[in-house]
Formats: structure tokens, C-alpha cells, sequence
């Protein structure tokens, strides 16, 4: 989703650690930054929404967290609970002035486009977050600090090793769905969640109860699209480690139990968010990408790519880490046989 400044590895490590994290991972709920039209001037395309609330709430959102815990409610998937437990609700040593964290939603497409193969178009897509759709970290602190800090004294960090959509729910920004993902007004799911810490004075301290969409209580399209029953009906939560999302991030092969069928995006899962109706209200964010032609589909698939093909996969796949770095590549790899037709697929030496 934005230009970081840190390694590929790390941005993917912090995109599976936003994707994966199932319930968990003030200003006026509506357009920010858009005083003379709907974008920030700095920040083209940019489309946010955002409140804060005081770090006095801190323990509160730990006893979410460690009450889930103590229910056994998280997943034991190690992968999974390596990102969740991790992460604490405390204020940093170096940020100890910290008084108040700003949370947002940037709207976000998903990527689609199409992949050339032995002479067939394949149609795939990519889920939010995961490539470079021009928004960067310091657009977003450009705009936060020219329609919520407004001081240029304050200091404004991001905020680091927190469960965002935990904060999001719990300061009214947003509300779970039954599948756990952050539904927020006007962008539906299509959205990343960002926080900094910041100790400008006078924000509003906007705090809600854990709060689920009106629409899904009696709505279980979810159930029946979910193809690994990772959305369960007898809790609410769900069930992490058998979320494709979980293993299609990270390398390694993927279980038995996940059928060929049930991949649908070349990293991360559409199933529940394609299929819901809030997000058939707001529509859908897509973002029209490049089609790959055969020879790039090619080398995708036999894992070995050149110079050239890392360079045409990064431009046409917008910066996607396991595109343009050798050593995240075998993802890419795999996540694509996955998603080839078994009779194409079969035909392809490589992919024996």
C-alpha cells in the first residue's frame, strides 16, 4: 500500500501481520483534509477517515486483547499468535509525552489484471495493501498534521506494535463484521488502518464499545463463502489459523486441507469481501493494473527470473514484494500455480 522506508521484507512481515490479525490487527467521522474539495492537495487520491482517543485507554484495549486470551479464543497457529502476542498496549519509552493516538482508514484498492498463459487470459487480482497505490507515510502525516495536529510543534510518530483494528472499533472509526474485518462507512473493507502517537493537546477522546455492523447480525452470506470455514457460527471470532490469508503470505507449502479451489487472490483472501453486501453498497475499490504477457507469466512459474522480468513485475505489479525481491519470489511462485488452472498448470514443465 504506501513507500516505506525499510526493507520489502519488513514492509510484507507488517502487511501479513495487518491481513492476517482477525478482530484485533475526536474528529468527525467523514472526509478529512478536504476544506476546498474531496482531496488533500498534497496528497492526490487520498481518501481518509479518522478519530483519536487517549492513551489512558490503553489498559482497556490490553484487557480485550489478554480477556480473548484467557478465553482461548485466538488461534495457537504459531504464525498467527507470533503476530499477536507481540504486540502490547503500552506507551513507548521514547514517546513517554505521548498523550492522545490518531487512527485512520486510507481507502484502498485491490489490484486486478490478467495473466498471458499458453494462449489463455487468466484473471487475477491482488488484495488491498500489498502494492504501492501512491500513497505514502508522508502524505499521510502531511494531511493529519494539516487537519488534526495543526500544530507543527507537536510531535506526531507512528504508532508501532498495536492492534489497529482493535483501535479502530474501539474509537467509533469503524465496526467488525462477523468475518473480523474493520467495516468503516463509505469504504466498506477496501481500506488499510494506520495510527500515530501524538501529544497535541485538545484532541477529542472519542471511545465506543466493541461494536458489530447492524447488518450482520442476521446476514450468513459469510459462512457459505468462507471456503475454509475459518468464519464460524458458534463464535464470533474467528478462527485465524485456517485462514488463507495466514499461509499465502508467508513461504512454505501450503496444507492439505487447502484445496486448489480455494485460492482466489495471488496474496491474501476476497471471498468474504467480494461477497458481502455493505461492500456491494460503497462499491468496490479496483485498481486496473498491466496484464502480464507470457513470457512474464512464464517466469513466474519456473521461480527463476532474470533482471528484466524482476524489473517488468515490479512496474506492472506496483512495487508487490515478492515481484522484485529474489528471496520472497518462491511466494509468488507458488501463489500463482495455486491459481492456474490444474489443466494449464499440468501442461507447464516448472510446475512439476
Amino acid at each position: 500500500m504506501l513507500t516505506f522506508e525499510r526493507s520489502r521484507r519488513d514492509f510484507l512481515k507488517g502487511l501479513a501481520a495487518l491481513g492476517a490479525l482477525p478482530f484485533l490487527s475526536g474528529n468527525a467521522l467523514g472526509r478529512l483534509g478536504a476544506r476546498t474539495g474531496d482531496r488533500p492537495d498534497d496528497v492526490p487520491g487520498l481518501f481518509y477517515k479518522a478519530r483519536t482517543f487517549s492513551v489512558g485507554h490503553f489498559k482497556e484495549l490490553q484487557n480485550d486483547v489478554d480477556s480473548l486470551r484467557r478465553a482461548n479464543k485466538l488461534s495457537r497457529n504459531a504464525t498467527y499468535r507470533s503476530y499477536v502476542d507481540s504486540k502490547k498496549f503500552v506507551v513507548p519509552p521514547g514517546f513517554p509525552e505521548a498523550t492522545s493516538v490518531i487512527i485512520l482508514a486510507v481507502k484502498a484498492p485491490m489490484l486486478r489484471f490478467d495473466a498471458q498463459f499458453r494462449g489463455r487470459r487468466h484473471p487475477l487480482m491482488l488484495s488491498p495493501q500489498y502494492f504501492d497505490d501512491g500513497v505514502t507515510l508522508a502524505g499521510i502525516e502531511a494531511a493529519l498534521r494539516r487537519d488534526i495536529v495543526k500544530d507543527p510543534a507537536v510531535r506526531l510518530e507512528p504508532a508501532q506494535g498495536f492492534h489497529l483494528k482493535l483501535m479502530a472499533v474501539r474509537s467509533g472509526l469503524g465496526r467488525y463484521g462477523r468475518n473480523n474485518i474493520c467495516y468503516v462507512e463509505g469504504m466498506g473493507t477496501f481500506l488499510a488502518l494506520f495510527a500515530y502517537l501524538t501529544d497535541a493537546p485538545g484532541l477529542e477522546d472519542s471511545w465506543h464499545r466493541l461494536a458489530m455492523l447492524d447488518a450482520c447480525r442476521d446476514c450468513v452470506i459469510c459462512y457459505g463463502i468462507c471456503p475454509t470455514n475459518a468464519i464460524r457460527r458458534e463464535e464470533f471470532v474467528i478462527d485465524a489459523g485456517r485462514c488463507i490469508t495466514l499461509y499465502n503470505e508467508i513461504d512454505g507449502a501450503f496444507p492439505n486441507w487447502i484445496l486448489p479451489s480455494m485460492h482466489n487472490a495471488l496474496m491474501g483472501c476476497m471471498k468474504c469481501q467480494l461477497g458481502c453486501p455493505e461492500n456491494e453498497k460503497v462499491g468496490f475499490a479496483v485498481l486496473k493494473g498491466e496484464d502480464l504477457d507470457e513470457e512474464e507469466t512464464a517466469g513466474i512459474l519456473a521461480g527463476t527470473p532474470d533482471g528484466r522480468i524482476l524489473e517488468s513485475l515490479g512496474r506492472k505489479l506496483r512495487g508487490f514484494p515478492p515481484a522484485v525481491d529474489r528471496t520472497q519470489f518462491p511466494i509468488l511462485t507458488r501463489n500463482l500455480r495455486a491459481l492456474l488452472h490444474p489443466g494449464v498448470l499440468a501442461r507447464t514443465p516448472s510446475a512439476s
